[in-house]
């Protein structure tokens, strides 16, 4: 879930940094949870204030190299799932985190629910129009 979170935000090959620096935290912080029943949505606000620090801290481009560009089949894949990450990472935030959680994490809706803290009706919204716009989004750039 921290993952996912990260990755909704920040740059791909950043988020295995910052996933650290959340569980870090979360130890230095731990005394101060009072209810372990929200430990799921606790450890997700530390996980967004985290990637809000490091958006603030450096402006960030999806880049994709241009020897990956350059490569074969395999590397079409690599770019076509990096553009995807691309046009998730441009949409609000709320289906950013639940379509990350989702497709990239393998969450269902209640798993991303439950561990979030979010409501699973709330979940099943942000799935539902993040993916018509991720589609909407996704068939712009393709010819017709």
């Amino acid at each position: 879930m921290v993952h996912g979170i990260l990755l909704a935000r920040v740059p791909a090959p950043d988020a295995e940094d910052l996933v650290q620096d959340v569980f870090m935290s979360a130890m230095d912080r731990l005394p101060a949870l009072r209810d372990g029943g929200a430990f799921g949505g606790w450890l997700a606000s530390i996980a967004r204030s985290k990637a809000a620090d490091y958006m603030r801290s450096r402006k960030w481009m999806v880049e994709v190299p241009a020897t990956l560009a350059a490569a074969g089949p395999p590397a079409e894949s690599r770019l076509e799932a990096l553009r995807i990450l691309a046009c998730i990472q441009e949409l609000p935030e709320a289906y950013r985190e639940t379509l990350v959680l989702r497709l990239v994490e393998g969450l269902t809706g209640p798993e991303i629910a439950e561990q979030t803290g979010l409501t699973a009706g709330s979940v099943r919204v942000n799935l539902t129009r993040g993916m018509k716009l991720l589609r909407e989004r996704i068939n712009v750039g393709k010819a017709p």
